[in-house]
């Protein structure tokens, strides 16, 4: 009784969710168990959530429409990636110059549509995003300017990306790969558990972070996210972590649930 008192006095601080998708939310093309009674819980409750995922092969609207094929919908279609987080940055620190932007198409009309200068001829500074149309040409290309000095901006370090089949190679890969070839690791990585995307959170949301909860189900992004950044972490067992890697990680959530709707009895 004391720990669902407890789990209740922590929920009831929170006014946004701020939600990892694959894996937490859905997982592949697979709509999760329980993800739209918690979505429907909250707007019972008068709380928002905020979907926000490192993964930065597609842009935003790829999935908002997603979301929206599975049954989502307002005022819960807001999506935040990576990609978006990382424009909004270089823009700011990278004001006027041009990116080398390692990046599928559709992501590359995002960028621009945001404002960003995309020259991969003759850039300033190197712009990797989780590209799932990566060739060897542009893999060569990047370490090239990895090699020769040029600021180096990461969307996000995620190793590999869950499916409905295993896990592919995710760009926390590819920068392994570009560090054993140009010897550099990014100058900044952009998506959890860093700065970057929850700055970008706090500006879209306008709320105060112990207002906020990050939701997820990896250690190293998701709940590392909240842990560094004073946000409730609460993680679930639907996707990468066990409750096995907790204890061999020594990562503790604040909470931990089995799916999304498990919590719905607390909030």
């Amino acid at each position: 009784m004391r720990m669902d008192q407890e789990m209740r006095a922590r929920l009831s601080q929170v006014r946004c969710f701020l939600l990892d998708m694959d894996g937490t939310f859905y997982l592949g093309n697979r709509l999760l168990e329980g993800s739209l009674a918690f979505l429907a819980r909250l707007q019972e409750t008068g709380r928002r959530a905020l979907f926000v995922t490192n993964n930065s092969s597609r842009p935003a609207q790829a999935y908002v429409d997603k979301l929206s094929r599975m049954g989502v919908r307002a005022p819960f279609l807001n999506v935040l990636t990576s990609a978006q987080a990382a424009a909004r940055y270089c823009l700011r620190e990278h004001a006027g110059q041009r990116a080398y932007v390692l990046c599928s198409e559709p992501v590359r009309a995002e960028l621009e549509e945001l404002g960003l200068l995309i020259d991969n001829e003759r850039p300033d500074y190197v712009l990797a995003t989780y590209d799932t149309t990566l060739t060897y040409e542009k893999l060569t290309r990047l370490c090239d300017l990895v090699r020769a000095g040029l600021p180096f901006v990461a969307t996000h370090p995620d190793l590999n990306c869950p499916t409905e089949t295993g896990f592919a190679p995710d760009l926390g890969a590819m920068l392994a790969l570009v560090e054993a070839s140009a010897g550099r690791r990014p100058d900044v990585i952009i998506g959890k558990p860093n700065a970057g995307i929850v700055e970008e959170a706090l500006r879209l949301t306008g709320l105060a972070r112990e207002e906020l909860a990050m939701v997820g189900d990896r250690l190293y992004t998701d709940v590392e996210t909240g842990l560094r950044f004073g946000m409730l972490s609460i993680l679930v067992l639907t996707g990468e972590a066990t409750l096995s890697d907790v204890e061999r990680t020594g990562v503790r959530p604040d909470l931990i649930f089995e799916r999304l709707s498990a919590m719905n009895a607390y909030l």
